[in-house]
């Protein structure tokens, strides 16, 4: 099993919904606040509180050890965004649930409850991580640039192309890759720069 957090998705690509698709980012709405809800940032500070990064963060540090309550969590909020983001990008027609969904499937590394992560990493991860992020910002654009050709593409044939799906779905995978490491603490493995 790998160290990284994998990334499965199944892309719809013949018989696709065109009127879905024409308004998608108006069909997105009430997921989108929905999700949006985990994510609600504090008025004194301004810090949004969707992953739980700071508790494993601390439990990490000093006590070594990756609580399963904050594992949990994580794991089922970056399914839902996964599910949502898909949806979104155009890789499926039907609307993201609420709950895990065999079509969008995050696998975590077993991490032990924190015995296999260094203690003193996470500290520094986020800055180790600036190379990431700035491919990722790349990658981004790019996938940007296939979903709006996908988009063009499905609403004059009603088929997703299929080499659009796999820089689609690679930079996802890229940015979970990212986000296990830096943020989510769940791997001490630097992410390859592959999508």
């Amino acid at each position: 099993m790998s160290a990284q957090i994998e990334t499965n998705i199944k892309v719809e690509f013949n018989s696709r919904d065109r009127i879905s698709v024409l308004f998608r980012l108006i069909l997105v709405a009430p997921i989108a606040i929905y999700s949006s809800s985990f994510s609600i940032s504090d008025a004194t500070n301004g810090w949004p509180t969707a992953f739980l990064v700071l508790p494993a963060l601390f439990a990490l540090v000093f006590r070594e050890v990756y609580p399963t309550y904050v594992l949990s969590f994580n794991k089922a909020l970056l399914g839902l965004s996964n599910r949502i983001v898909a949806f979104v990008l155009l890789l499926q027609d039907g609307y993201p649930s609420i709950e895990s969904d065999p079509r969008v499937e995050i696998t975590f590394p077993e991490i032990e409850g924190g015995k296999k992560l260094n203690r003193y990493l996470p500290l520094v991860k986020w800055i180790l991580a600036l190379p990431l992020y700035l491919v990722g910002a790349v990658y981004a654009v790019y996938a940007l640039a296939l979903t709006i050709f996908a988009w063009i593409s499905i609403l004059t044939s009603g088929e997703y192309p299929e080499w659009c799906s796999k820089g689609v779905v690679g930079t996802i995978s890229y940015w979970n890759r990212v986000a296990g490491y830096a943020f989510l603490l769940v791997t001490d493995e630097y992410p390859d720069f592959n999508i």
